[in-house]
């Protein structure tokens, strides 16, 4: 681990962003360029004091997930996360298709909505980054294991998964989970990411392995979904699909038709914000 050419960096990666460009506010007039240490390890969901020692080349080496985090935080490309895994001592990631590493482009339109649900998801099911509305739409995931921020996962291992949706929407639901599911795989089948997957849920799940013996393939695409929020009551809203070039990671957009009940009920969400809502521990991580 070279700790000065790390710290050195860590400085020069944070000095190069605004405030805007991370979605916060510029607030009080800035004595030097960039963000503050602490507005980066608030992105990166670290102490700021730990990041503050990563800074003055005085703190523990950083373990890969920590690197990651601070990849996303900082907004860097693949190149340049590659080169904080090497300046860490660590290997970079090898593969970088379908990866957890987020597209800048994505995260780029991602801080500017802060309007409306969005999330940026793998096209495995993995749900990479939220804003603050879709956290308090679907629920907030960063805290959790990675393997429970996988969609398609949990509506077929964990049946409180699918309160969040109305019991009439679950069949169509499933299937195109699973009929997107499929077209990954067919366009990557020797990605063990996805082959695992697919062999974990045939073996856990009757109705998975029912629904991928029927061979249907669908694209995920823009569509119209129904939510059932414990506050503000059913929703039904537009899903945009946005892809990435590399088509592996998608920014999925919610929103509802002004004027309608639900642009109103999503408004009154916006008001609700973060807190904490008493909404049932399964409603997370859909889209």
């Amino acid at each position: 681990m070279d700790r000065t050419e790390l710290a050195d960096f860590l400085r020069r990666s944070r000095a190069r962003l605004a405030p805007g460009d991370v979605g916060l506010a510029e607030g009080p007039r800035r004595r030097t360029p960039g963000l503050r240490r602490e507005e980066v390890a608030h992105l990166a969901g670290m102490s700021t004091d730990y990041y503050t020692r990563l800074e003055q080349g005085r703190g523990p080496r950083p373990s890969r997930q920590m690197l990651s985090a601070l990849a996303r935080g900082l907004r860097l490309t693949e190149d340049e996360r590659d080169r904080l895994f090497l300046l860490a001592g660590e290997e970079p990631p090898r593969d970088r298709r379908a990866g957890g590493h987020i597209r800048p482009g994505l995260l780029l339109v991602l801080d500017r909505l802060d309007d409306t649900p969005a999330q940026v998801v793998g096209d495995c099911g993995d749900v990479l980054a939220q804003n603050a509305m879709a956290k308090a739409l679907t629920g907030d995931v960063s805290s959790r294991p990675a393997a429970r921020r996988n969609i398609v996962r949990r509506w077929f291992t964990e049946p409180g998964a699918r309160e969040l949706f109305p019991p009439e929407d679950h069949d169509e639901l499933g299937r195109s989970q699973v009929a997107n599911l499929r077209s990954v795989l067919a366009a990557r089948p020797d990605d063990a990411r996805v082959t695992g997957l697919v062999l974990e849920l045939r073996a856990a799940s009757e109705e998975f392995a029912a629904l991928w013996d029927e061979h249907e393939v669908a694209v995920r695409r823009s569509a119209v979904k129904r939510f059932r929020h414990p506050v503000v009551g059913l929703l039904e809203l537009d899903c945009e699909v946005l892809l990435s070039s590399e088509h592996d990671q998608w920014l999925i957009i919610y929103s509802a038709r002004p004027g309608s009940e639900s642009y109103e009920r999503l408004r009154l969400l916006r008001v609700v914000g973060l807190q904490d809502l008493g909404s049932p521990a399964s409603a997370q991580e859909h889209f």
